[in-house]
């Protein structure tokens, strides 16, 4: 329990600088909450209770204690989240770098959907905003626009975007919110959706992508309301299915794998799940205090970046010990 506390007081530190005007008690208690997640990684509140370093000894105090914090209404995930998520959307900003964001989506079994939208940093994202629905639902446009404005919020003045995301999501009204924001995109298409490529006939994504390898159509329309964007098709061997991806800009190859870096976003939801926190074996019923459970574990992963980011930055690795090669901003939080 004594690494439990260290670490609750250096989160601690980080949540009262951020979030000066929390009320105490509530930093108090999400702190240890984070610690005990980063100590044990289990969704599980009597496995997470049993390490919380609290006055008593009775585990069922211990755990009563936890249940109560994931129903406090005061975690509200986008409050104890923002500062953190700036400093992310800051760093990935920084020399005038385009934020790359990844949205995409994971079930937990057929109990409930997580729509998430992270931001890519290195070869993983980092969890930003998301939506829990009840169920192995589809989370609609309601659910992205939410994440999507959200974030849209705390982005460093003047940051241009790139928006990645898997094929279950693109829509007409998806495709109006990305160009009335005039952010850049990558949206991977299922191959049965209909699109207008300007040779006088409708066809589907499919039909323009079969036989080729390659294929490039920019100027197409895409659903019933035509939709206007361009087309990259890009078919590797070894694949079964073709990447048919629509995007913002004239169609090449190397825009149409702009869409692997979407993959970031799978250690993510494997660091929250299987590989990591575990959360698809929780037992919480309710959908809030799912949202908390993954408000206390998306604050973990900031705090180890952040841990891991100050000890390169201290403890460079020889070839970076070269003065001016890193030039990352410090951390404040």
């Amino acid at each position: 329990m004594g690494t439990v506390r260290r670490l609750a007081e250096e989160v601690g530190r980080g949540l009262k600088a951020a979030l000066p005007r929390l009320r105490k008690t509530v930093v108090g208690k999400v702190a240890l909450a984070v610690g005990a997640m980063i100590e044990v990684r289990s969704p599980n509140t009597a496995e997470l209770a049993t390490v919380l370093p609290l006055e008593t000894q009775r585990q069922d105090m211990r755990e009563q204690w936890l249940r109560r914090l994931l129903k406090n209404p005061l975690l509200v995930s986008a409050t104890l989240l923002e500062p953190w998520a700036r400093q992310a959307l800051e760093q990935a900003h920084r020399n005038g770098q385009t934020v790359v964001l990844s949205l995409d989506q994971t079930d937990l079994g057929d109990r409930f959907a997580v729509l998430m939208l992270g931001v890519v940093v290195g070869d993983r994202t980092l969890p930003l905003a998301w939506r829990v629905a009840v169920g192995p639902a589809n989370i609609g446009f309601s659910g992205q626009q939410a994440v999507l404005d959200q974030v849209r919020g705390w982005l460093p003045d003047g940051a241009a975007v790139l928006l990645l995301a898997d094929r279950f999501y693109p829509s007409t009204a998806l495709f109006e919110w990305l160009h009335g924001q005039g952010w850049q995109y990558r949206l991977r298409l299922k191959s049965n959706l209909s699109v207008d490529p300007g040779f006088g006939q409708i066809v589907t994504t499919g039909d323009l992508a079969r036989g080729f390898t390659q294929r490039y159509l920019p100027n197409v329309r895409l659903f019933a309301h035509e939709v206007p964007t361009h087309l990259g098709i890009l078919h590797e061997a070894g694949h079964q299915d073709p990447w048919i991806i629509a995007m913002n800009c004239p169609p090449t190859q190397a825009t149409v794998r702009d869409d692997a870096s979407r993959w970031c976003i799978e250690p993510t939801f494997s660091d929250v799940k299987r590989r990591g926190f575990q959360l698809e074996a929780t037992q919480l019923q309710a959908p809030d205090r799912l949202d908390r459970l993954v408000l206390i574990m998306a604050l973990a992963m900031h705090w180890c970046v952040r841990a891991g980011q100050e000890e390169a930055r201290q403890h460079p690795p020889r070839s970076k010990k070269n003065p001016g090669t890193d030039r990352s901003p410090p951390l404040d939080l």
